[in-house]
């Protein structure tokens, strides 16, 4: 089918278009490569904290399986379950702290890392549910929910980011030549060929920019010394997933964190879908915003679910892939499956994977960091659609102090109970919680109020 211009000219191929599987796996593979990273960190980062360094290879290709399933789901959305977007599922960051708080209740009673993961993944399992019961409630929810809610957190999300892609520019978390002008010099370099390549008129440069700009980058940084390619780890061929491999068991309070942050994730995600119908040019208001927001969700619970199921940490609709689709063009539902597929082959071969895992900080972090930036932006487009008035200002100014505070600085809460810590310790869940309190606790003005509860009566 040819490409999609009549909506906007920014759209290569829109949502139901069928690109060409040579532009399809071209298309997936940036998706792939802006997600891979993100995928595997999480894990890297619960084993080497909690002591499953034994049981990483395993946790890592069971990730990346799990995310290419959950992707295939949100985009085929069979049963009603999916958005039918590029939804990329991967392994949320939100999660982190309450996950290692149920690791270490279990390691400080002399658990063994077998049970230290079918702790979290027993509580990761029930928590799914919260989702998948929320997800029914999209409609009532959005009450709540709003586009001035769902604006702060993608906006705080983006900004979280952020931090992520410019530290991999400088090098990487705890590099030793972090900030060095080489590394600078060749993130500076990938993000401007981005750019370049981004601003062309050409279909097919503009949809291979991240890969040309990682693929040259990459180069550069062979040729400057920065790449020098590791002999690949002693992994097996395949990775065979089993069901509830470390066995399963419960704790409240392990669960109790966990739950809430499930109710965090539910937010981000329909911020996450809000600015991906944006980007895909869908409404963002009445009965079919609201069934793909349904479905989303609900697929994200799914994936969620699978995830504990097969050993992996819960999943969340990845952010960054919004501005895959910004920057490409190319928001077919029919690129998903590929995703899905080509991550399902990367767990299902972790060696592939080791491979991916080689590509240099500098080189990463300037391809990451202007889609990271596009996330942010997405996020003001979508405050954009809120009326501006004092009230609003207020609560986005207090979300945003708030957040953005808590992130400048991570020990503020830490004289707090664990608890509060767990909940309240990143920019995401501090700046969503007050962002929702803040609009549940100031009354809206009357005609506002009456513009609400038509979308609403259009959305029953």
């Amino acid at each position: 089918m040819p490409p999609d211009t009549s909506s906007s000219n920014e759209l290569i191929y829109g949502l139901d278009d069928r690109p060409a599987p040579a532009a399809s796996v071209l298309a997936a593979l940036q998706h792939v490569l802006a997600a891979f990273v993100g995928i595997i960190t999480p894990p890297l980062i619960i084993g080497s904290a909690l002591g499953l360094t034994a049981h990483l290879p395993y946790l890592i290709s069971m990730a990346l399986m799990v995310s290419g399933v959950g992707t295939f789901i949100q985009a085929r959305r069979p049963f009603g379950i999916g958005a039918g977007m590029i939804c990329l599922q991967g392994t949320s960051f939100a999660f982190l702290g309450a996950v290692l708080s149920a690791g270490f209740i279990v390691k400080q009673r002399g658990g063994s890392p077998e049970d230290i993961l079918a702790m979290i993944f027993g509580v990761c399992f029930f928590g799914a549910l919260v989702q998948i019961v929320l997800s029914r409630f999209i409609g009532q929810l959005r009450r709540v929910i709003t586009p001035l809610v769902t604006g702060i957190v993608i906006t705080l999300i983006g900004v979280s980011l952020i931090k992520v892609g410019i530290t991999d520019l400088g090098g990487g978390f705890n590099a030793p030549d972090f900030g060095a002008p080489g590394n600078l010099a060749l993130g500076a370099f990938v993000l401007v060929v981005i750019i370049l390549l981004n601003r062309s008129n050409t279909p097919w440069v503009r949809l291979s920019a991240i890969i040309i700009g990682l693929l040259v980058g990459s180069i550069a940084a062979w040729f400057s010394g920065k790449l020098v390619p590791q002999p690949l780890p002693d992994l097996p061929l395949l990775s065979v997933p089993i069901p509830f491999r470390f066995g399963f068991s419960f704790d409240w309070t392990a669960f109790l964190p966990v739950a809430l942050i499930y109710l965090i994730s539910t937010i981000e995600t329909v911020g996450d879908l809000t600015a991906n119908c944006m980007l895909s040019r869908q409404p963002i208001s009445g009965p079919s915003y609201i069934k793909r927001l349904k479905g989303g969700v609900l697929g994200d619970g799914v994936s969620c679910m699978l995830a504990a199921t097969f050993s992996a940490f819960p999943n969340t609709t990845f952010a960054q892939n919004n501005g895959v689709i910004q920057l490409t063009g190319v928001a077919s539902r029919y690129v998903g499956l590929y995703i899905g597929a080509i991550l399902f082959l990367l767990g299902l071969v972790p060696l592939i994977g080791a491979v991916l895992q080689q590509i240099p900080k500098p080189v990463l972090g300037g391809a990451t960091l202007v889609m990271f930036g596009s996330v942010a932006a997405a996020g003001v487009r979508i405050l954009a659609q809120s009326p501006l008035d004092r009230r609003n200002m207020l609560i986005i100014a207090t979300s945003f102090g708030v957040g953005l505070g808590v992130a400048a600085q991570p020990n503020l809460l830490h004289l707090m109970p664990k608890l509060v810590q767990n909940l309240f310790d990143s920019a995401i869940t501090s700046g969503g919680i007050t962002a929702l309190v803040m609009c549940l606790l100031l009354p809206e003005p009357k005609d506002v109020v009456a513009v609400e509860q038509g979308l609403e009566n259009e959305a029953v």
